[in-house]
C-alpha cells in the first residue's frame, strides 16, 4: 500500500518509471502495477514529464532577500556598495522583518521544486538578529524545505573587533556551517590567517566549512590555494567549500595549472554564482570586460565537484531573481560555455546531485530509502528543461505534495509544432 504514486514519469536518466512513496521515503522506483496504484493514497499522473530530485542551493543569502530598494538602490551595481546598503540595512531591520522576508522566499522556494538551502547569515553586528531570524525561519520551514545556515562574518573575522567572537557565538547558538570572507580582511596576511582560523574551528567542532573565497578581480587574491592546503591539512574533504572562487578568472594560467590539483587533492568542493558574479564582477573593466565567472569546467575536468548557487533574490547586490534554480544553471551553461549535450546534462546535475553533495544532504535522490522529496516537471529531459524552464506540476516533500500547478504543456514536438504555447508570467 503506497501514500502517493508518481505513475509514468522520466527520470533524469532516461529512464521511465513509477515512484512508490510510504511515509516520507521512497519505497519503489519501477513499475508499479495497476492493482497497487489503485490502492494507493493518491496517484500524479508524470506520462512524458521530467520527474527529478528536488533542487539545491549550496549558496544563498537569506537574511537579505526581498529587501531591493532598501534602504536604497544599488546604484553602481558594484559589490562593495552593496555591502555598504546591507551595512545599513542590518542596524534597521527587526528579526520580524527577516523573518517574513525569508519565509516569503521559501513559499517561492517550495513553488520551484527547491527544497534545500544554504544561506549564510551574516554575524557581524552584535545583536545577531539576523541569527536569531534565521534559526526561527529554519525552525519553521523544517517540515518542508532543509536550511542550512553558515556564520557568516560580512566584514571580516579580523576587520571588526568582535568579529570573531561573534562566529562563535552563532555556532554556539546552532548555526551549521563556519563562513569567513578572507579577500576582505585588511590585509592578505590576514586574509590568510582567518582561513586556517576557520578551518580548525571547522576541524575541531566537527562543522562544515564555506568561504567567501576571492570574490573581486584581483588576480593576486590567492585564498583558495591557502583553503586547498587546510582543507588537506584537517582533513575536512567534502564537508569544505569555496564560495565564488571569481579572482581565478584572471588569474595568471600557469599558476593555475599549479592550483586546480591542489584544491582536486584537497577533496574541497566549489560554488560558482553565475548570475551575481557576471554581473557584479568587472565593474571597473572598460573593454576588454572580464565576467568574472570562476574556471567551471577545469575544475570538473579534475573531478572537482562544482555546484551552481543562486546567491542573491531581489537584495542590494541584485535586483532580479525568481528563486527558479534552472534560472541559475541557463545562466552558467552561457556564461561556461557548457553546450555540448553531456554538458548541458551536467548544468542540470549541479543544481540538483552536486549541489546536494556540496550540502553533505542525507538520503537525497530517487532510490528506494531515500526521502521521498522530488518535482514534476513540464518537461522531457534534463536539457529541455534547463531550455524551457518550465512550470513545476507538482512538488513532493518528505512525502506530502506540497506545490502543485494544472497542466499547460511547454514543449514543442519533434517536427517543431507547438503541442501548447505556455505563457510565463
Amino acid at each position: 500500500m503506497f501514500d502517493l504514486v508518481i505513475a509514468g514519469g522520466t527520470l533524469p536518466d532516461g529512464t521511465v518509471a513509477d515512484i512508490g512513496i510510504r511515509g516520507d521515503r521512497i519505497a519503489e522506483v519501477g513499475r508499479i502495477e495497476a492493482a497497487a496504484q489503485a490502492s494507493a493514497g493518491r496517484v500524479i499522473d508524470a506520462s512524458g514529464d521530467l520527474v527529478s530530485p528536488p533542487f539545491v542551493d549550496p549558496h544563498f543569502h537569506m537574511d537579505a532577500t526581498l529587501s531591493y530598494g532598501l534602504p536604497r538602490v544599488n546604484a553602481s551595481g558594484t559589490l562593495l556598495e552593496g555591502i555598504s546598503l546591507w551595512g545599513e540595512l542590518r542596524e534597521i531591520a527587526s528579526t520580524g522583518d527577516m523573518v517574513t522576508r525569508a519565509l516569503t522566499y521559501c513559499d517561492w522556494a517550495v513553488s520551484m521544486g527547491l527544497l534545500a538551502i544554504r544561506t549564510h547569515v551574516d554575524t557581524t553586528p552584535d545583536h545577531l538578529r539576523g541569527v536569531e531570524a534565521m534559526l526561527e525561519v529554519k525552525r519553521k520551514v523544517a517540515p518542508y524545505l532543509d536550511l542550512q545556515l553558515v556564520a557568516f562574518p560580512q566584514d571580516g573575522l579580523y576587520r571588526t573587533k568582535t568579529g570573531r567572537e561573534n562566529v562563535l557565538r552563532a555556532l554556539d547558538m546552532g548555526v551549521d556551517v563556519v563562513g569567513g570572507i578572507p579577500h576582505f580582511e585588511r590585509t592578505m596576511d590576514d586574509g590568510a590567517a582567518s582561513v586556517k582560523d576557520l578551518a580548525r574551528i571547522a576541524a575541531e567542532r566537527g562543522l562544515m566549512l564555506d568561504l567567501h573565497c576571492d570574490e573581486t578581480d584581483d588576480p593576486m587574491s590567492r585564498h583558495v590555494e591557502t583553503l586547498a592546503a587546510e582543507v588537506t591539512r584537517h582533513g575536512l574533504g567534502g564537508r569544505a567549500a569555496g564560495s565564488h572562487l571569481t579572482s581565478m578568472h584572471s588569474m595568471d594560467n600557469y599558476y593555475v595549472s599549479k592550483l586546480l590539483p591542489l584544491i582536486a587533492e584537497s577533496g574541497m568542493t566549489a560554488i560558482p554564482n553565475p548570475l551575481i558574479n557576471i554581473t557584479l564582477q568587472g565593474r571597473h573593466d572598460t573593454f576588454p570586460k572580464r565576467r568574472g565567472l570562476t574556471r567551471v569546467k577545469e575544475m570538473q575536468a579534475l573531478g572537482i565537484t562544482v555546484g551552481w548557487g543562486q546567491d542573491c533574490v531581489l537584495d542590494p547586490w541584485y535586483s532580479l531573481g525568481t528563486a527558479d534554480m534552472l534560472d541559475v544553471a541557463f545562466m552558467g551553461l552561457h556564461v561556461a560555455q557548457m553546450t555540448h549535450p553531456e554538458e548541458m546534462a551536467r548544468c542540470f546535475r549541479m543544481v540538483t546531485e552536486d549541489n546536494a553533495k556540496i550540502m553533505n544532504l542525507e538520503g537525497y535522490g530517487l532510490k528506494p530509502g531515500c526521502m521521498a522529496s522530488l518535482v514534476v516537471l513540464d518537461a522531457g529531459t534534463p536539457t529541455e528543461a534547463l531550455r524551457l524552464r518550465p512550470d513545476r506540476l507538482a512538488v513532493v516533500s518528505k512525502g506530502k505534495v506540497v506545490a502543485e500547478r494544472a497542466r499547460n504543456d511547454a514543449r514543442l514536438s519533434l517536427a517543431g509544432r507547438p503541442a501548447s504555447v505556455r505563457r510565463r508570467h
